[in-house]
């Protein structure tokens, strides 16, 4: 989620030169003439680069792949984790449509939310072995109303079966939660004046950073979604978040908080007790730019958007150019 950026995605008229629907870019390749050689010869180059990886590294769950939205919303590309290099080819939005959101799956498919009409809706992107978008397809049973914007966050449960979605009316916000499965929905608002983001799952238990209007102060609080819907006011106060902090993630066990404090160039993920006691220092690195997002992978590991996509044990990832990202 981005705390600088003010405006949505979805009401930007930014266009991506050829760009085209998933379905449709077998056929267009055909008009691209010499260009299509090009493109050919580095997907063969890409295939012989994790062809040539060693059998351990092949069996690590750590994913190879990243997937973003682009910031104007009207593509999502897939970019290796090592080399920092785009994957095949972009994926076009659905047509009157605007990607907002992306999150990863345990299956290794990524959940996208995007929004038009007043109306948000989720598809699912699935990869080949080698990284490169395979098919984009709706999730039939998923629709969340309201209006989506650059605020607006997405998570998915580690069992695929809930997603959890920020709309917004004005500066009041609406968590739904919806199953990808059957359709039904429960949905919590509130009349007060805030951001709801930093969206993270344990079990059924939903955390978020909670941070008012007005106020530098940012709180993380839990929703128990198995409760009955209503107001957030029945969500939990857990801690305030220290200076120089406005994103946290629960991790999985539920046991401890994951939070991003950036100071200048630096940025470090400690760990926290539920009770606000700092536990640990999970990694410390230099960032480019402000932090804007914080986000757990299906795997478990921690992804930090600042300017950047940065991980435990990866390069930076280039991520200057999108507005949301997943791995």
């Amino acid at each position: 989620m981005d705390e600088g950026r003010r405006e949505d995605p979805g009401t930007r008229l930014g266009s991506w030169k050829g760009l085209v629907p998933l379905g449709m870019a077998a056929a267009a390749a055909l008009f691209i003439g010499g260009g299509v050689d090009v493109v050919h010869r580095h997907q063969r180059a890409a295939d012989e680069e994790h062809d040539a990886k060693p059998a351990a590294k092949a069996e690590k769950t750590e994913p190879l792949f990243v997937v973003g939205v682009t910031k104007p919303g009207t593509a999502l590309v897939v970019r290796d984790v090592h080399t920092g290099a785009n994957v095949g080819l972009p994926v076009a939005a659905p047509e009157g449509r605007r990607f907002h959101r992306v999150a990863a799956a345990k299956d290794g498919s990524y959940v996208v939310a995007s929004y038009g009409d007043h109306k948000v809706t989720f598809q699912r992107l699935r990869l080949d072995g080698h990284g490169r978008p395979k098919d984009l397809k709706d999730i039939p049973n998923a629709t969340v109303p309201g209006v989506s914007t650059a605020w607006s966050d997405l998570s998915l449960s580690p069992d695929g079966d809930h997603i959890a979605y920020v709309t917004y009316r004005g500066a009041r916000s609406r968590v739904d939660v919806v199953s990808p499965k059957t359709g039904t929905h429960k949905a919590w608002t509130t009349k007060l004046r805030a951001r709801v983001g930093s969206l993270s799952w344990s079990g059924a238990t939903l955390s978020f950073v909670w941070s008012s209007a007005g106020s530098a102060r940012h709180q993380v609080r839990t929703l128990d979604t198995n409760g009955a819907a209503g107001d957030l006011r029945v969500s939990k106060a857990v801690m305030l978040l220290p200076r120089g902090s406005s994103n946290a993630v629960l991790s999985r066990d539920g046991n401890s908080l994951i939070v991003a404090v950036a100071k200048k160039s630096e940025l470090t993920l400690q760990t926290y007790t539920l009770q606000g006691k700092p536990i640990k220092a999970l990694w410390t690195q230099k960032v480019k730019g402000e932090l804007t997002g914080l986000d757990v992978g299906h795997t478990g590991g921690v992804i930090a958007t600042a300017g950047d996509l940065y991980a435990q044990g990866v390069p930076a990832v280039p991520g200057e150019d999108l507005a949301d990202a997943a791995w």
